[in-house]
């Protein structure tokens, strides 16, 4: 847990760096949003068929933002993971927002609030990177890193590579998640961009949990690590 939030602490403390460019720059006070699903897909797991969501909403100017975000999954017509984030977000770098709030996870087991502070933006390589630490009320921590990256093979054929790794301050059974580094999700998308504001892909995702994390999921009569194949479509407005 400790290497997340330096992590986290280091990512924000180099998104900074530009912070003195940035302070120049003329700031527009008109009102802007997005939405946008990175992903809404299916999937055939190792441990059966579902599917997946990955969204990220944003309304405000260019110096003060309401963000909305939210991911989850469903296996065999069960949740499995689900939250919602809403989020204050403030630029401290050009490209770079530092957020603040609150997310409440919806299951299983009984619903948890948590408070949020992180990190969004576009590293060098334009690498989109997302790093927050989450503080439950009884003091229970959780991080988050993810990056992606979109690689042009053409004007429209886009590969985005992926990786995602949670943290957990301490064992939570309820959930099947052990302290540390509970998992890491990798994965490769292949999207055709029909239009900019909407593309179809297909992918595929390996997802593999560790130390305790790892123990939860065997004693539940599940594997450490899963592959699945993904289809699904990406669009924003």
């Amino acid at each position: 847990m400790k290497a997340a939030l330096l992590a986290i602490a280091l990512a924000a403390i180099a998104c900074n760096a530009a912070a003195q460019e940035h302070m120049h720059a003329i700031h527009d006070n008109t009102v802007h949003s997005l939405v946008r699903m990175d992903r809404l897909e299916a999937f055939d797991a190792d441990r059966g068929t579902g599917q997946a969501w990955k969204a990220r909403a944003w309304i405000g100017t260019d110096t003060d933002k309401l963000w909305l975000r939210s991911e989850g999954e469903r296996v065999g017509g069960d949740t499995q993971a689900s939250d919602l984030e809403a989020l204050y977000g403030r630029p401290i770098a050009r490209w770079w927002d530092v957020l603040l709030g609150v997310r409440h996870d919806f299951g299983p087991g009984p619903s948890r609030d948590f408070a949020a502070i992180g990190v969004t933006g576009v590293a060098p390589g334009k690498i989109e990177l997302e790093a927050t630490a989450y503080i439950g009320s009884s003091g229970h921590a959780q991080a988050r890193i993810e990056a992606d990256y979109d690689a042009l093979l053409t004007n429209r054929l886009v590969l985005q590579p992926m990786l995602e790794l949670g943290f957990n301050g301490e064992d939570d059974p309820v959930r099947h998640l052990g302290s540390g580094l509970s998992t890491m999700e990798t994965g490769l998308r292949l999207r055709y961009e029909i239009d900019r504001r909407f593309a179809p892909y297909i992918g595929i995702v390996y997802e593999r949990a560790y130390g305790d994390t790892a123990a939860f999921r065997r004693s539940a009569g599940e594997g450490a690590s899963d592959t699945r194949i993904v289809a699904g479509v990406r669009f924003w407005f």
